[in-house]
């Protein structure tokens, strides 16, 4: 079988064991440390290509990797790749990798910065550092030099994103910008003050040296840890809401933050922030009874109560202020972000920092809640009625529009219809004019002629005889007298006599009619020649704008409609033609009209909607 090295868990120092079934199980170190090859050969170290703190088999040699970035973690270069240095705490000697970023003091559990302890041992055997910078992340707002003893005539080297300040038993003291400085006397005026620095180039002080970032810090996440409690104020009910979101942030006053929040610290992180990070950190010192020591270290977040805090005391506050519906939140995010950011903003400058930005990106709504879905619904609701009322609204003005165009159109094809028909009477009483210019007489002259023609026919009709010859020769010859220019003496007493029988026979023309089959001046209700029966006179109506006797639907005048006529009943008391729903005379109800039916079967005038005399149903096209 082969054999390995093992690391004494006490010491660090290397023994040989094997892998041999009848193999020393137990293996005594020269520090006086039993090493349990079974137990110990599982161990921890700090990767030295990835730097993670990896637990691996050291039986396995060479072929033991991280499991991290899968290199060798196991050869004898990373075995023997120790270096050397002093616990600042109880100044006891330790052993590490040098590539380790921590490590826990095994006697007083001091977790030692490794790179720092190096750097400051090794600037304490080579001599003082000569030059002073930082360049480290952008996820850093402060950070510490490891070294503290320089001396006049290093060069400090400030980046444009930065600023570097020296401090001194607490005090924060000279402040350097962007550029390169050569420590002097003159550079350093409180420095001197405190210390009363000699110009000597070779003169050591003693001093702490921060660098800050002033870049701006983006995409820091946030959220409430709880939900806030908040009342609709339209409706009242009661729902719960959380929010999220990231914000920027950049150093503002680095006086402030150092003496306010870093303090002593080696540095000041962007996970110190809101994050609750726990850090897990194995000591390669290993005790007798179990495998490594396992440190778990919190770091307790610096703003995030207060983060919090303000949120949710101000963000039910900015909504109700605002009016924001809260269905309708997503679209006010950037009025909520804006407010929410100020009032941060005021806590934050106390520390030396500020948020240029500080975004809200969701709020949550609980979507499972009852009273959630019955405020969505509601407001869904209130949504549609004033829908339906806008389109209600919209269709009743586009009705009383379309109604005032049609009443336009009608009253303006009426008058275009009168004024057509005025038009055609005006030719025509012109045409009729204009005919009698031409025959030689008056329109008074051709009205007794057509009267007197007329006269004349009617008394013919009554037979023949004396007063009837009289009668027409008197009424022919009266008509007829202004055409035939006849001397008035010579007419005077047979039209004398002509007009009163005229007078007579015009009395009893009104009440005579004339028959289809031609024979006419019928006194009658029956004509004497075929028997067909006298026609009812024509029934007309008066119009409101006072043109009286018009025949047709429409009044010639106006154009006006005829009015509909009345609907008329007949109550059992025997009053007839009663117009309203009671009647004027005993006061009984107008009666419903019933529905009634005729059956096949013979069955008339049923009302019910089965036959009483074959059962048969009463069909859908009856009425």
């Amino acid at each position: 079988m082969s054999k390995f090295v093992i690391e004494c868990p006490s010491c660090g120092k290397y023994a040989i064991a094997s892998n041999f079934i009848f193999a020393k199980k137990k293996i005594n170190c020269t520090c006086g440390y039993t090493i349990n090859v079974r137990t110990d050969k599982v161990t921890s170290r700090i990767c030295s290509h990835c730097g993670n703190n990896v637990i691996f088999d050291q039986s396995k040699g060479d072929k033991a990797l991280c499991p991290v970035c899968k290199e060798k973690i196991n050869t004898s270069e990373s075995i023997f790749n120790k270096v050397e240095f002093t616990c600042p705490s109880c100044s006891c000697n330790l052993s590490a990798d040098k590539n380790a970023p921590r490590y826990t003091c095994p006697l007083c559990d001091t977790v030692i910065d490794v790179q720092s302890q190096i750097a400051k041992e090794k600037v304490k055997n080579q001599g003082l550092a000569s030059v002073i910078k930082y360049e480290g992340d952008n996820e850093t707002f402060v950070w510490k030099h490891p070294i503290e003893d320089f001396n006049l005539g290093s060069q400090l080297i400030v980046h444009e994103s930065q600023e570097a300040i020296f401090f001194r038993d607490g005090q924060a003291l000279d402040l350097f910008g962007a550029g390169r400085y050569t420590l002097a006397t003159q550079n350093l005026p409180l420095l001197e003050n405190l210390y009363k620095l000699p110009t000597n180039a070779d003169t050591i002080f003693h001093s702490e040296v921060y660098f800050i970032n002033k870049t701006v810090q983006m995409g820091i996440k946030w959220g409430t840890d709880s939900k806030v409690s908040f009342f609709d104020p339209a409706t009242g009910i009661p729902i719960k809401i959380g929010a999220c979101g990231q914000f920027n942030l950049k150093v503002y006053d680095s006086r402030k933050l150092l003496i306010k929040l870093v303090g002593t610290a080696n540095s000041f992180m962007q996970s110190e922030i809101v994050d609750t990070t726990v850090k897990i950190e194995m000591s390669s010192v290993k005790s007798e009874m179990s495998s490594s020591q396992i440190r778990v270290k919190t770091i307790i977040p610096k703003f995030k109560a207060m983060i919090m805090t303000t949120v949710k005391s101000n963000i039910v506050r900015i909504i109700k202020e605002n009016g924001i519906n809260i269905l309708e939140v997503d679209e006010n995010l950037d009025i909520i972000s804006k407010k929410l950011r100020d009032c941060i903003n005021e806590i934050l400058v106390e520390y030396g920092l500020v948020m240029p930005e500080f975004f809200v990106t969701t709020v949550m709504t609980p979507d499972d809640d009852p009273n959630f879905k019955r405020l969505k619904q509601q407001h869904a609701d209130l949504f549609l009625k004033v829908r339906q009322e806008q389109i209600l609204k919209a269709e009743a003005e586009a009705s009383a529009e379309r109604q005032a165009i049609e009443a336009q159109t009608a009253a303006r094809m009426k008058i275009i219809s009168a004024q057509g028909d005025a038009e055609a009477y005006k030719l025509k009483v012109e045409a009729e004019a204009a005919e009698m210019r031409m025959k030689g007489y008056t329109y008074q002259q051709e009205t007794a002629r057509q009267v007197g023609l007329g006269a004349v026919e009617n008394m013919g009709s009554l037979g023949g005889g004396g007063l009837g010859d009289i009668a027409g020769l008197g009424i022919s010859l009266g008509a007829m007298g202004g055409v035939m220019s006849m001397t008035k003496e010579a007419m005077t007493p047979l039209t004398g006599a002509a007009t009163s029988m005229g007078n007579v026979v015009s009395s009893a023309v009104e009440d005579k009619w004339d028959c289809s089959c031609g024979n006419k001046g019928i006194v009658g209700n029956f004509c004497n020649n075929c028997g067909g029966k006298r026609p009812a006179p024509t029934e007309t109506w008066d119009c409101t704008c006072g043109n009286k006797g018009i025949i047709g639907n429409f009044c010639n005048n106006c154009g006006g409609k005829r009015p509909a006529p009345a609907e008329t009943w007949d109550c059992t008391c025997g009053n007839k033609g009663v117009v309203g729903n009671f009647c004027s005379n005993c006061g009984a109800k107008k009666p419903e009209v019933v529905s009634t039916w005729d059956c096949d079967c013979g069955n008339k005038e049923i009302s019910g909607n089965f036959c009483n005399n074959c059962g048969k149903k009463r069909e859908n096209n009856y009425e």
